[in-house]
């Protein structure tokens, strides 16, 4: 099994390569091969936005694609996305670990990048629901195996027009999130034919929970190869207008930059690492220096940057754009109103950034464990 992972994981790479250059278009990703209990608390954690789950859906729950989207709430104020690590202490392997991804070669195209391609669809008690069937290559100890997945009218794939997906050919994320339930739906490798949907594997998280350290379960993937969820570290166009990010930012570096055979808290699973032993491994925690200078940096590009210093960014995959936002189809605000650009942290270095400190690492054997989450 753990052959059939990493071969997925290489074919996945290399199908999607060709599309890194671009601007605004699907990372290259290494995942899948994406492999307590846990606190209840009701107050929430920081807020997103996502198309609405009807055209006709109101209030809490959202409004359709026609409409303002509401705001979608991540999990509760204890999740290890949202908390403030502006003074937490240097991992002793910062510098190494630094310097390992700037000789490599640093952020994958060679700048700072943001791809938007991922969608963040909203679904409330309206939205129509279709079955679920597990897709090519399922990963059963992974997956959260449902027998139905909410489908919201207008939405689509990462970097598709609608729910059809090439799998062979793109990451095929797809990602829908339920206030009402509290629960949040992450697929990787998904497609609807007409009557089901699939994917390779669904990750399905329980919104009024704080995981611990060991998030769904150790060696366990989810949509993204460091097993975290990705919708709650995805920023938007709308939090850009409002001019606060809450939240951590997701970031990927290429494969050989990523430390092999091993991931830290909060990742519980790696993809197809092959770096070195000083490369920064997966779950590893960067912050931008309190030193950098914000004000080089255009109004929008300002607001993520800020992010970055207060609550850090999180390696979750393999790939060559660095940064990844929530695509601006399912929000208020678009890139443009706001003037933000791929290309506008394109000064941001490697050497601008320092580890937080990291907790032990942990041998990747591919064996997941599921967690008993209540």
């Amino acid at each position: 099994m753990i052959a059939v992972r990493r071969g997925l994981f290489i074919i996945l790479g290399a199908a999607t390569a060709a599309t890194t250059l671009a601007l605004w278009t699907p990372t290259a990703s290494s995942q899948a091969g994406k492999k307590t209990n846990s606190a209840k608390n009701p107050s929430k954690g920081h807020t997103g936005t996502g198309t609405g789950g009807t055209t006709t859906g109101t209030g809490g729950s959202g409004t359709g694609s026609s409409g303002a989207p509401a705001p979608v709430q991540y999990f509760p104020s204890g999740a290890v996305w949202t908390q403030d690590v502006s003074s937490a202490p240097v991992d002793p392997q910062s510098a190494t670990m630094i310097n390992s991804i700037s000789q490599a070669g640093g952020w994958g195209t060679g700048i700072m990048r943001v791809d938007s391609s991922i969608r963040v669809m909203q679904a409330n008690a309206s939205t129509p629901t279709v079955p679920f069937t597990p897709g090519p290559g399922f990963y059963t100890a992974d997956s959260d195996l449902v027998s139905s997945v909410p489908l919201p009218p207008g939405g689509g794939m990462e970097g598709q027009s609608g729910y059809q997906c090439d799998i062979t050919q793109n990451d095929c994320h797809f990602i829908v999130v339920n206030n009402e339930q509290g629960k949040l739906y992450e697929a990787w490798g998904a497609n609807y034919n007409g009557k089901a949907l699939s994917a390779t594997i669904l990750a399905v998280w329980d919104l009024n929970q704080v995981y611990p350290g060991s998030g769904r379960g150790d060696q366990c993937s989810s949509a993204d190869a460091a097993g975290y969820p990705i919708a709650p570290l995805l920023f938007t166009a709308d939090e850009l207008k409002q001019g606060q990010i809450n939240h951590a930012i997701r970031f990927i570096l290429p494969n050989n930059e990523i430390r092999a055979g091993v991931f830290v808290h909060p990742a519980t699973h790696a993809g197809a690492p092959s770096g070195p032993a000083t490369a920064p491994p997966y779950g590893v925690h960067l912050r931008l220096k309190a030193s950098y200078d914000l004000s080089q940096l255009k109004p929008a590009a300002r607001v993520v940057a800020a992010a970055m210093q207060k609550y850090g960014m999180f390696l979750a995959d393999g790939g060559n754009i660095a940064l990844t936002a929530q695509s601006d189809q399912d929000t208020q605000t678009k890139y443009a109103d706001v003037d933000f650009n791929s290309t506008d942290l394109s000064s941001l270095k490697p050497t601008d950034f320092e580890a937080v400190q990291m907790p032990a690492t942990i041998p990747l054997t591919y064996d997941c464990v599921r967690n008993n989450i209540p």
